[in-house]
């Protein structure tokens, strides 16, 4: 695996710029650490942040941060996904998340998917090595269908940027958290009908791109196809734009004074979320179900899983907006 350790530069100076306008010690109420909008990437045109009035799931009417994001990261790069050919190095592809662990997505993950998953149906390469991927935004819209048709089988699946330049979300996250004894379990993302209660979102980065629920990795491999995570933990969706199935360490993040994990975003109830270790390379030992805890300085905050695990947090300890 690539190293994916690294705080960008553009963190730096996001920290380097705010520092004066952010609290950095923020007021821990009852119901938890008001969330500072100045951490956000805003640009007024990538990502933009107003308040506005909201009612939560618990029925409180209280006050929201509206956050409008075009899924465009500005602090690292989308991309790449699926390499070339099966001598292309780890530079050429992305990633892939299976049984805990992140595999790169070079050639010779590709070359090997047969014997990796012991099925000899896989081959995604021609006589000369080259991958079968996906070409256009109508291919990307067919392999990513959840009744893909055999003609993408054996296909890596590729959506380009260029796919979503029109597209923007709207999230609302709660200016204060409002935490209770009650976990708020997550819905089931989907068309309507077909959703169940709770979102289906985690939380949302610094750059206004969403943690999303788990990639639905056994219904890809299951029609034969690849849908990389780039380096980042990201790949695009034509109708959730590009969005994060992992933690990797690549967007921005805030180092905190106190050698704890750094804080690499927000919670959909407005709870902070950390990374899973320290600057030690310690994990918390007494997370609860959602994998949160609270200490003096951060109040109620969330840990999020490890990368390999497809996964971020596993309930909410705020009401969030419906």
């Amino acid at each position: 695996m690539k190293n994916r350790t690294r705080i960008t530069l553009l963190s730096f100076l996001c920290i380097a710029v705010y520092a004066c306008v952010s609290y950095s010690k923020p007021k821990i109420t009852e119901n938890g650490t008001p969330v500072n909008p100045y951490l956000f990437l805003v640009d007024g045109n990538t990502v933009t942040v107003t308040k506005v009035p909201c009612t939560l799931s618990n029925g409180t009417e209280t006050d929201c941060y509206k956050i409008v994001s075009k899924s465009t990261p500005t602090d690292h790069e989308m991309g790449p996904w699926c390499p070339d050919n099966i001598a292309d190095g780890a530079d050429k592809g992305g990633i892939w998340l299976e049984n805990g662990e992140v595999y790169d997505v070079d050639g010779a993950f590709i070359e090997n998917m047969a014997t990796f998953y012991n099925d000899s149906k896989w081959k995604m390469y021609d006589a000369n090595g080259d991958i079968y991927t996906t070409e256009t935004k109508e291919d990307c819209a067919n392999a990513a269908n959840p009744n893909v048709g055999e003609e993408y089988e054996n296909f890596c699946v590729e959506c380009l940027p260029s796919y979503i330049t029109d597209l923007t979300q709207t999230y609302l996250i709660p200016v204060v958290p409002a935490n209770s004894n009650v976990n708020n379990n997550f819905g089931r993302p989907g068309p309507p009908g077909r959703r169940s209660n709770g979102p289906s979102h985690r939380g949302i980065a610094f750059n206004g791109v969403v943690f999303d629920a788990p990639a639905p990795t056994d219904a890809i491999l299951g029609a034969y196809t690849l849908a990389p995570f780039d380096d980042a933990g990201g790949h695009i969706n034509l109708n959730a734009g590009y969005h994060y199935h992992a933690a990797t360490g690549v967007s921005t993040q805030i180092p905190q004074t106190d050698n704890h994990a750094v804080m690499i975003g927000y919670a959909m109830d407005g709870n902070g979320l950390y990374a899973q270790l320290d600057a030690n390379g310690n994990k918390p030992e007494d997370l609860d179900e959602c994998r949160g805890h609270s200490d003096e300085i951060r109040g109620y905050h969330y840990h999020v899983d490890a990368p390999g695990n497809n996964n971020f947090i596993n309930c909410l300890k705020g009401a969030y907006v419906e």
